[in-house]
């Protein structure tokens, strides 16, 4: 799909944001693609309309870096237009002969004034509000190199390497915060040559065109993993175009859904017409993870007893060869598929399928954001219900349960979570988050209830805004809707005696729990 666009390489240095700048870059409409530092030269070499180079931001200090040589003599040796940020912007500096010393840093909202006119900076005020993260700084810049920008405490904020298209930011224009980041991202984008042909709409019938080759020659049925979810029902719907009724939905109860939520995903996709094969494995789902504290364990267990069943409906059927799944990119990211990038946490769909599987995975979302993903789907003409379904994890209520997974906790955040649900409704809040859900651990906090003692649980709630899951913050849900929902939550669900609301963005956390 990648090769019929311009594409823009983002070298991922392990920072917060390097999703972002893929993310920024392909609202633009550049394909934008994550890559590592070690697999610059191989992607590269690879085919591809490589046009430019990003490097991102990263935890690490360049002055630690003794093995940064090879990357700069590659990157800067690719004679390809270059964007530093951050991170990036201190290792083009020593790349270049400049030098990085620690300085008091600059966090959060600040401010920089453009001192030389310089297309990038096209559209910029002399003085603009930016987003900084960073306790290092240029101090001095390589022979010939100009200083675009500087911080309000004096320090280089961008700079460019003479007669070339290198540039180096110390701000990050890829956060919402920094005003006009988007402005700077296109201009960069315009001085590279990079072709704006990266849309959903466009790249449909490129996707098609994929699966068509892929699956070219099979005549026999193709097994789709689906849970109702956007991505499960855009990948099988694109499958279903190729190959028609051959594809055979499979909807896997696991015992770990939300309440009600079996039999509405069933109408939604016949609706769709993708009418779906139900199997009841709550059993012996729920029997394999009873006792099991381990997150990780559990999604593990999980992803095996998926492939176990699949492999059961595939045999049964006897001519299948394929599995659909609706693997998303930041699905790939999170299960360190990206070898710069630590893995957050195994999705079972990406690392969890064992070989003893015997079938070859197709995932034609694999390059797609969450949105992207949505975007398809509205062009499929598939139900609102669907594309605006809140994201629930493929090990469902499984990794919202905390500590030592039970039974009867699962059922304490089946409850919680419909309750939650039900109020957002009612305050037409719904829509406007990406997702809201309990969560309950083995934390008990006393209560009274009915004028006697009771040691219940503490369940939190957890309700976040997002773009794509790869960042998120929390909702500033209005308080009479907190007080509905916790009052109905310890009134209605046995053995809860608190609720408390989860206030912290991702990252430092994550959106799930574990």
């Amino acid at each position: 799909m990648s090769g019929s666009h311009d594409t823009v390489l983002v070298v991922n240095f392990g920072g917060q944001y390097a999703h972002l700048i893929a993310r920024r870059l392909r609202e633009l409409g550049a394909h934008a693609i994550l890559t590592s530092p070690g697999r610059f030269s191989e992607v590269l070499e690879g085919g591809g309309r490589v046009k430019a180079v990003v490097l991102s931001g990263g935890p690490m200090s360049v002055r630690d870096l003794a093995g940064m040589s090879g990357v700069c003599n590659e990157v800067l040796g690719s004679s390809l237009p270059v964007l530093g940020i951050c991170f990036g912007h201190q290792l083009l500096a020593i790349c270049g002969g400049g030098d990085v010393d620690g300085c008091e840093g600059e966090f959060g909202r600040a401010y920089v004034r453009v001192v030389r006119d310089d297309p990038l900076f096209k559209g910029w005020g002399e003085v603009e509000e930016v987003w900084m993260s960073h306790r290092e700084c240029v101090t001095s810049l390589p022979e010939g190199a100009e200083v675009l920008a500087v911080s309000g405490r004096g320090y280089v904020a961008a700079f460019r390497l003479r007669d070339s298209l290198v540039y180096g930011v110390q701000f990050h224009p890829e956060v919402r915060h920094t005003r006009k980041g988007g402005v700077l991202l296109r201009n960069f984008l315009r001085l590279a040559g990079v072709e704006l042909s990266w849309r959903p709409a466009n790249i449909l019938e490129e996707i098609l065109e994929g699966l068509r080759k892929e699956l070219s020659g099979f005549k026999g049925r193709v097994v789709a993993a689906i849970s109702g979810g956007v991505d499960s029902t855009v990948a099988a719907a694109l499958v279903r175009r190729v190959v028609g009724d051959r594809l055979v939905p499979v909807l896997i109860d696991h015992g770990l859904f939300r309440d009600g939520e079996v039999e509405e995903v069933v109408s939604l996709l016949k609706s769709s017409g993708l009418d779906p094969l139900v199997i009841d494995a709550r059993e012996r789902f729920l029997s394999r993870l009873e006792g099991v504290e381990d997150c990780e364990e559990r999604r593990r267990i999980i992803g095996e007893e998926f492939a176990a069943v699949f492999k059961e409906v595939a045999e049964s059927l006897g001519d299948v060869e394929y599995l659909v799944q609706g693997t998303t990119y930041p699905d790939v990211i999170e299960s360190g598929y990206v070898e710069s990038a630590d893995r957050i946490k195994s999705h079972h769909n990406v690392a969890g399928l064992p070989e003893w599987l015997g079938l070859k995975v197709v995932e034609p979302l694999r390059e797609l954001y969450k949105d992207e993903v949505r975007e398809l789907g509205r062009l499929l003409g598939l139900p609102k219900g669907i594309i605006e379904r809140h994201p629930f994890p493929g090990p469902g209520l499984a990794v919202r349960v905390v500590g030592k997974f039970s039974r009867a906790k699962l059922e304490v955040v089946r409850r919680a979570s419909r309750i939650l649900e039900e109020e957002l409704r009612r305050a037409g809040l719904y829509g406007d988050v990406w997702q809201a859900f309990a969560v309950v651990g083995d934390d008990r906090w006393v209560g009274v209830k009915g004028d006697s003692r009771e040691v219940g649980y503490v369940v939190t709630l957890r309700v976040v805004s997002s773009e794509d899951a790869m960042t998120a913050d929390w909702v500033r849900l209005p308080y009479d809707v907190l007080d509905r929902v916790a009052s109905r939550i310890t009134s209605e669900v046995e053995g809860v005696t608190m609720v408390t609301y989860a206030v912290t963005p991702k990252p430092p956390s994550t959106i799930e729990p574990c």
